[in-house]
């Protein structure tokens, strides 16, 4: 069967991680979360004290940064210069700091090179928010995920109540929040490929979502 590149996008909430891991499972394919390398980097500038708005400063962290996915009792963890952080890059801090850093062009193109690397053998699955429209605009397939805000929000509160005190209605607001930034910014925009399928999983289970997909794939 031919390998392919497959790219999902979608805003914060919309069950892109929990879809893509299923679809990958399901085609045997490698998953590859590229907003957890975004939160690498957030989580890196906040250890370090690096400014999230200084081009020089970040630039000057990239080039020190060595990231990797690697697969841990079957489980895909994410290694920041040899340390486990997979962990540590969910919090509402990271979260909200990795959408600041997302907008700069030095940290864009570090990671872009990165993703391409990464997606040369193809049979591959990537998550993100521009992999259909600026990493990959040539992938076999585009998906482009999204959902109520409301649903996005009660999914996002359900996984992570049991560690953060946010309520639902601050999990909202930082959805909308988030939703602005991605949208607005002028590097990468979050929106739709002009090829891409869009599916609106608001009333849609997961393993829907996923036989959807299966059948756009062998269509």
């Amino acid at each position: 069967m031919k390998k392919l590149l497959i790219t999902i996008d979608g805003p914060a909430g919309a069950g892109k991680t929990t879809v893509s891991r299923a679809l990958a499972d399901r085609l045997g394919y490698r998953y590859i979360d590229t907003g957890a390398l975004y939160r690498a980097v957030a989580l890196a500038a906040k250890t370090r004290g690096t400014n999230p708005k200084n081009d020089a400063e970040l630039k000057g962290l990239c080039a020190e940064l060595e990231l990797a996915f690697v697969i841990v009792e079957a489980e895909l963890r994410l290694f920041l210069n040899g340390e486990d952080i997979t962990d540590h890059i969910r919090t509402a801090e990271i979260t909200m700091l990795a959408s600041t850093i997302s907008a700069r062009p030095v940290v864009r193109e570090y990671l872009l090179d990165l993703q391409r690397t990464l997606g040369k053998e193809k049979a591959a699955v990537f998550e993100g928010r521009d992999m259909g429209t600026v990493v990959f605009p040539d992938a076999d397939l585009k998906f482009f995920l999204d959902a109520t805000t409301r649903t996005r929000a009660l999914r996002r509160y359900d996984e992570v109540k049991s560690q953060s005190t946010q309520t639902l209605e601050e999990v909202d607001l930082d959805i909308q929040r988030r939703d602005r930034n991605d949208s607005t910014r002028e590097l990468a925009p979050l929106k739709p490929a002009q090829d891409a399928i869009v599916i609106d999983s608001t009333d849609l289970s997961v393993a829907e979502v996923v036989e959807l997909m299966v059948s756009h794939i062998v269509e």
